[in-house]
């Protein structure tokens, strides 16, 4: 595996609400473990909520007993969402706080995605395409069929999320499997980079040879921010190699 991780602040915002996490390492009985949380909430209330969630996942993966990992993970998810929830109703200025959770661990042939809300995971093999569904108000009215794809890329609502870590005591966490034969690359991000870059630049910048993991990361970061950066931006690129790269992690 080559590894390469950044996270932005962005142009217009004052906070980095993202917080992200990579193991290539075992962490308790899953052999490597990656998460891109994206908070939301008042004054540091959305900051606190995702690096709490992270870490309270990695937290309850460490000390995980069994080998099922969708089972672990889902228990580590819910635990983090009871444990901000918790933190909120005790303190006032946090209240209404929460965060999405993407997370993945490759497994022996096998990708293992865990997904809360709309920060995405995506697999690079002949094209890119966008494994985790999005939990949000605009995603739920195209399964509907209540609205088109290209409509819900610029629809105004289409940051309201449905689904959130830390809302509720328990939450319905969504998995999905994917064979990793021709997986060339794994992308996890926040909605920072997907809402200001459009799927086939993704696609461009992690088909290009002549880039490294690290040098791929900071474009897809540069073009966002030169799309406007209206988010924070967040960035976990896995390419499928032998060899390890890791640039910048938590």
């Amino acid at each position: 595996m080559k590894i390469s991780s950044l996270t932005d602040i962005g142009v217009q915002r004052e906070m980095n609400q993202d917080y992200f996490y990579t193991s290539e390492e075992a962490v308790g009985p899953l052999p490597n473990l990656f998460m891109v949380a994206d908070g939301m909430g008042g004054h540091k209330a959305g900051e606190f909520a995702s690096r709490s969630a992270v870490e309270w996942i990695v937290r309850s993966v460490q000390s995980a007993i069994g080998n099922d990992p969708e089972q672990i993970l889902d228990d580590a998810i819910n635990e983090a969402s009871t444990r901000i929830l918790k933190h909120a109703r005790s303190h006032a200025e946090m209240k209404g706080m929460g965060t999405t959770v993407v997370a993945a661990t490759l497994l022996d042939h096998e990708l293992l995605v865990a997904n809360v809300g709309d920060s995405r995971l995506y697999v690079l093999d002949q094209t890119l395409r966008q494994i985790s569904q999005d939990h949000s108000l605009v995603q739920e009215m195209v399964r509907l069929g209540e609205m088109d794809p290209e409509t819900a890329k610029h629809h105004p609502d289409k940051n309201i999320i449905t689904r959130a870590v830390g809302v509720t005591e328990t939450v319905n966490v969504d998995f999905f499997r994917v064979d990793l034969k021709s997986v060339k690359s794994v992308l996890l991000c926040s909605d920072g980079l997907t809402n200001m870059v459009e799927d086939l630049e993704v696609e461009q910048i992690l088909k290009d040879d002549s880039l490294s993991v690290s040098r791929k990361v900071k474009q897809l970061v540069s073009q966002a921010n030169a799309a406007g950066g209206r988010d924070n931006i967040t960035v976990v690129l896995i390419e499928n190699d032998s060899h390890s790269e890791v640039s910048e992690s938590c």
